[in-house]
């Protein structure tokens, strides 16, 4: 079930598209780590889904078949009539923080909560400003605050009133790495425990990698690909490209002789056999790159992947010519930035 669905979702401002027949699906439980540029449309795109803005063409479709399901598109005439025609069940926060500069953390969290009809707001308020690292009895007016910790109070403020999803732009600008890595852990808790789905977009890919599900990359206002952390960590883990004299005899033998190995070819003719990095913590396995319990992960190669060697030796046993045999490595950054438009380390060798 997906709690977010777009189809051909389209923003114009003044002839420019911000946002091009976006298509992009977030399904329930995600952790979404929305990647591009400054300018790709990724804010645009949250701002759409938090109602903040009125779709040029196509829409969103938020919690399909849920009693709270929702659609946003251009045939809404105003704000007024979208934001009136269901109760939010989303929490945001988009571009800054939106505080009041003159009340302490407490009493912005209590301004919302109330306003909200939230049921025992103190406590609610206490609970959650603990869960991002404030202290509610601190009375000292936010506008004495740090970037890192208005940050923080405004990831606090999304979470009033129990949202099911929670649409973060940029969460970790202006914090140092332990903060980082506390609220990294507080939002994967959130996650595993309440079911909380997320869209968070952020330039440090490192924080996205130890945290996401899943991925989806926009370029000028279109999605390029979206792809699991599996999926992501196949591609970028190390791989042996072999090319032989018979490249379809050399798959057969190669398939029979490694089973578990992920085995394709490319266009070329070159057989590429996959090593993919897996996501562990001392004793016990998580999906992607995250530690459930703290935010924190470990990668490490899988255990069973073939070496160059054994390639070599299994292809000569089978009396295949070798042409070219080698190990080569790809970098997760290097990866998103490819398909960001930017210049990876492939394309630059080529240049």
């Amino acid at each position: 079930m997906n709690v977010i669905e777009t189809h051909g979702l389209t923003k114009v401002y003044g002839g420019r598209r911000a946002v091009d027949a976006l298509e992009m699906s977030v399904a329930q439980g995600d952790i979404y780590g929305f990647v591009g540029k400054n300018g790709a449309g990724k804010s645009t795109t949250m701002k759409m889904f938090a109602d903040l803005v009125i779709p040029t063409s196509g829409e969103a479709v938020l919690f399909r078949g849920m009693p709270h399901e929702k659609r946003i598109s251009a045939e809404h005439r105003s704000l007024r009539e979208l934001l009136s025609s269901e109760p939010s069940h989303i929490g945001a926060l988009i571009e800054t923080p939106g505080l009041v500069p003159g009340l302490s953390a407490l009493e912005n969290m209590m301004t919302k909560a109330i306003s909200m009809g939230v049921v025992r707001a103190r406590t609610q308020c206490g609970e959650l400003l603990d869960l991002v690292g404030l202290d509610a009895a601190d009375g000292r007016r936010v506008k004495g605050y740090s970037m890192g910790m208005k940050q923080r109070l405004g990831v606090a403020l999304a979470l009033v009133g129990s949202p099911d999803l929670l649409l973060l732009d940029e969460p970790f600008n202006g914090m140092d790495p332990e903060a980082t890595r506390d609220l990294r852990g507080a939002l994967a808790r959130l996650n595993e425990e309440r079911g909380v789905s997320m869209v968070i977009s952020s330039h440090v890919l490192d924080q996205l990698n130890r945290m996401a599900t899943r991925f989806g990359v926009i370029r000028d206002g279109s999605m390029v690909k979206e792809f699991s952390t599996e999926q992501l960590h196949a591609s970028c883990g190390s791989s042996i490209l072999v090319k032989t004299a018979d490249p379809a005899r050399a798959l057969v033998v190669l398939e029979e002789r490694l089973p578990d190995a992920t085995i394709h070819v490319e266009p070329d003719q070159a057989i590429v056999i996959s090593t993919a990095i897996h996501a562990q913590t001392p004793g016990s396995y998580e999906r992607g790159a995250i530690g459930r319990g703290d935010g924190r992960g470990v990668q490490t190669a899988a255990a069973a992947s073939p070496g160059v060697e054994e390639v070599s030796r299994i292809l000569h046993d089978a009396d295949q010519t070798v042409l070219e045999l080698s190990r080569r490595e790809r970098d997760i950054e290097d990866y998103f930035v490819e398909l960001m438009g930017g210049t990876g380390p492939e394309s630059r060798t080529k240049g």
